[in-house]
């Protein structure tokens, strides 16, 4: 039987045989990938490779793929927000289980392991700035799940967010990869992570436009499921959580904690906390 070739519309592939928005081809990527948000970030992860042999960039997307202590990895920058996220894991997923000549799925999968490198704020007074942690489970406070086949997983957390904040619609709930997760020491707290659809009013802050719930960060800390609890804020983890989920990939999201929500604290040492982050993941993920 013929195989289903996938419409010119809905795949687009650049004249020089990239996918359209992140513009690599498959061999520019690596099994191992690390993300981050902000695009010069990538060159402050990158830095550490022993050497880089692909530097690629397209809009927000900044791409360098090389090898560290004889692995081959790479580091590319995401932009802010789960849609980009839906791009990003799409075209991933793409680059390695998509012919892009011949516009059809390749029967054997590949699996990715993918890590956020990302900043987060804590809504824990015990969690301090300065510190990382490890999003065991990302909730979704957005639509991006609206469009995608439920995912078979617990719930529960995401549910008792419905309930506390009166929502008309239930948010979203996905976990990290086991295994990625393992790799992990005692330099990680684990937590909780809320994925908000924005920084203000979704995660609680209030500039001149008061948000629509009140005392949302005490409310939702006070939430805990099965001796879980909400640990911090950002915006993109559980989309990658579940996107990760649906497309059968190892995902995990590691958080510098530059803010102390309940104590109204931000780290004076951000950058500093970022870079610790950056060399703790390459220690432990690269062989």
């Amino acid at each position: 039987m013929e195989k289903h070739r996938i419409p010119a519309s809905e795949l687009i592939i650049n004249p020089d045989g990239s996918i359209y928005h992140l513009h690599l081809k498959p061999e520019d990527l690596a099994s191992l990938v690390f993300t981050v948000g902000d695009p010069d970030r990538v060159a402050q992860v990158s830095q550490y490779f022993d050497r880089i042999e692909i530097k690629k960039q397209k809009r927000e997307f900044v791409t360098h793929t090389g090898y560290l202590r004889g692995q081959r990895v790479t580091v590319m920058s995401t932009g802010m927000g789960t849609d980009n996220i839906e791009i990003l894991m799409t075209e991933l997923d793409t680059l390695v289980n998509v012919d892009l000549e011949h516009r059809t799925v390749n029967d054997q999968k590949k699996v990715l392991k993918i890590i956020r490198l990302g900043t987060s704020g804590s809504m824990q007074a015990d969690i301090p700035v300065g510190s990382l942690l490890a999003s065991e489970v990302g909730i979704g406070m957005d639509s991006l799940m609206q469009f995608y086949p439920s995912l078979a997983e617990d719930q529960s957390i995401a549910e008792l967010i419905r309930q506390e904040l009166g929502l008309g619609f239930l948010p979203y709930q996905a976990s990290a990869s086991l295994d990625l997760l393992s790799k992990l020491d005692e330099r990680f707290f684990r937590g909780v992570t809320l994925t908000c659809p924005g920084f203000y009013a979704p995660q609680g802050r209030e500039v001149r436009l008061k948000p629509r719930f009140e005392d949302m960060i005490s409310r939702l800390s006070s939430i805990e499921s099965k001796g879980k609890r909400l640990t911090n804020f950002e915006m993109e983890t559980a989309g990658y959580y579940a996107m990760g989920k649906l497309l059968g990939h190892e995902m995990l999201s590691l958080n510098a904690i530059v803010a102390n929500r309940p104590k109204s604290e931000f780290d004076k040492n951000a950058a500093k906390t970022v870079d610790t982050l950056i060399h703790t993941a390459l220690e432990l993920f690269v062989a």
